[in-house]
């Protein structure tokens, strides 16, 4: 990150506990900024190049900005200008869609607009610049455990690694059916780019048609609208063209068009669910299940439901990289029969076990499946399943030993994307600490369930050593194994939970 978007992080994060100490959580402080920051560049943009604002007079920054608008006047102007804006079309509606004041105090809203988005020149920086800036509040936000939006923001060592593993090249569509705050797509993004100069024709591709996201939830959809359009990705607020993010639930329909490539991190946590009202006004939890004829099996497994989404968004040959948690490569039942199929229909080729630790929510063992969709056949596409363990002997922290992308140079180096029929193996009986092995397609269907749970390496910590890693480190690895086998157990009991109210 340059100088001067560090400078502008810094600047704006100050503000935020003085908002957080007025009862705004770091989510709501980041939405009012999205909010405000898109009007105030509206204005600018339309003072430099003369072109008519999409924003409706009455409701653009001059008027918020206007010095007589002060207290209640200011409050409830804010208000209105924040409901006709979400009723707009394109990139304006998709920001603004259902936006609220989430500041009571119309002197702190004040001081927001004056102090600090009113006082730097946003359509003088450079794309790179203004995106930085606005990715480097997200993740600061990623890093409140407590009420930041840590489940939505995936290490940027690990996209990074996922994009030069899958290689999306121009012209093809990239999709991210969990989009979050963009990351993934930001780096699609980047990467297209600095591949090489683009002709006219692949720019307005890149900008408008490459990349798709879809996110479930409004408030993280609008920050990833405002993320991509930071970046120059998507079309201009008063352009009806349909905007890069989709707010909706991925998983709702089967898909109506296809992805040249996929790449996702689809939400932590075993099972879909929605709170219920019974006659009696009792409130209850209710296991959400997707009825669609293109999956294989019919689960409320989130996870599960992902693998078999992305599958179905694939074009044939196809490629994906998704990031899945422990269970879904051993999980029996629905588990196996999305496994066994995965493995007949697409061709799986490549398991990244990724280390503890380097997640913001805590409690995660991932890992990244990487496949492509195959037509159909006979004979299952899946031949040999390469494994590269990051995790076994590998210590991680969020503050201390962050990961970085040289961590996952070896991985990539061993991918070899483009002949993967040249790879070689790391490990041997006479090499036993290599982290990069085959395993053909009869060695896994011979295995229980069909598991995908494969590891090699020899557990340092399970043996007396001198080099063990510090004990906050240890202590960090133990709390993690517990909170995955309590997220473990909880699924055990909603299942046994669900069956014997079936049963009833």
């Amino acid at each position: 990150m340059s100088d001067t978007a560090n400078r502008i992080v810094q600047k704006l994060w100050s503000y935020c506990n003085v908002l957080r100490d007025a009862g705004l959580s770091y989510l709501d402080y980041l939405e009012q900024l999205t909010f405000l920051l898109f009007l105030k560049m509206a204005d600018e943009r339309e003072r430099l190049t003369s072109e008519r604002q999409p924003i409706p007079a009455g409701y653009r920054w001059e008027n918020l900005a206007s010095p007589t608008m002060e207290g209640a006047e200011l409050d409830q102007h804010y208000r209105d200008t924040l409901r006709v804006l979400g009723t707009q079309g394109g990139m304006l509606g998709m920001i603004f869609e259902k936006a609220q004041n989430k500041i009571q105090d119309p002197a702190l809203l004040r001081r927001l607009i004056v102090e600090l988005i009113g006082r730097e020149d946003w359509s003088a920086m450079a794309a790179d610049v203004k995106g930085d800036a606005y990715e480097g509040l997200l993740e600061k936000n990623a890093q409140d455990v407590k009420g930041g939006a840590g489940q939505y923001f995936t290490p940027r060592a690990v996209i990074q690694a996922m994009v030069d593993c899958v290689q999306p090249r121009s012209g093809e569509v990239v999709v991210d059916p969990a989009c979050g705050t963009g990351g993934f797509l930001l780096a699609v993004h980047e990467y297209l780019k600095r591949g090489g100069d683009l002709d006219r024709d692949q720019k307005q591709h890149l900008r408008f048609e490459a990349l798709r996201g879809v996110e479930l939830v409004p408030n993280v959809a609008r920050l990833c609208g405002m993320n991509l359009y930071l970046h120059g990705i998507g079309p201009d607020g008063g352009d009806r063209r349909e905007p890069p993010i989709t707010t909706d639930d991925a998983l709702r329909d089967t898909p109506g068009a296809s992805a040249d490539v996929v790449i996702t991190n689809p939400p932590f946590g075993k099972k879909s669910s929605i709170t219920v009202v019974n006659a009696e006004g009792e409130t209850g939890r209710q296991l959400l299940t997707y009825n669609r004829p293109d999956f294989w099996t019919t689960t409320s497994n989130k996870q599960l439901n992902f693998v078999q989404h992305v599958k179905s968004l694939l074009a044939v040959h196809g490629r994906a990289a998704v990031v899945v948690p422990d269970n879904v490569l051993f999980e029996g039942g629905a588990g196996e029969t999305v496994r066994r199929n995965l493995l007949r229909e697409c061709e799986v080729h490549t398991l990244l076990r990724l280390p503890t630790g380097i997640f913001y929510a805590q409690g995660v063992k991932a890992n990244v499946l990487f496949f492509d969709r195959k037509p159909g056949a006979k004979e299952p596409w899946t031949r040999t399943i390469w494994v590269y363990d990051l995790r076994t002997n590998k210590h991680f922290t969020l503050k201390t030993r962050r990961m970085t992308r040289t961590d996952l140079d070896e991985f990539v180096a061993c991918y070899r994307s483009g002949a993967r029929h040249t790879r070689e193996a790391t490990w041997s009986e006479r090499t036993p600490e290599g982290r990069w092995r085959p395993y053909s397609y009869d060695e896994i269907v011979s295995r229980d369930k069909v598991s995908l749970d494969l590891f090699w390496l020899r557990d340092e910590s399970l043996e007396d050593s001198a080099d063990l890693p510090e004990p906050h480190v240890l202590a960090r690895e133990i709390a993690d194994d517990l909170r995955s086998a309590l997220g473990q157990m909880e699924a055990i009991l909603a299942d046994l939970e669900e069956r014997a109210e079936q049963a009833e």
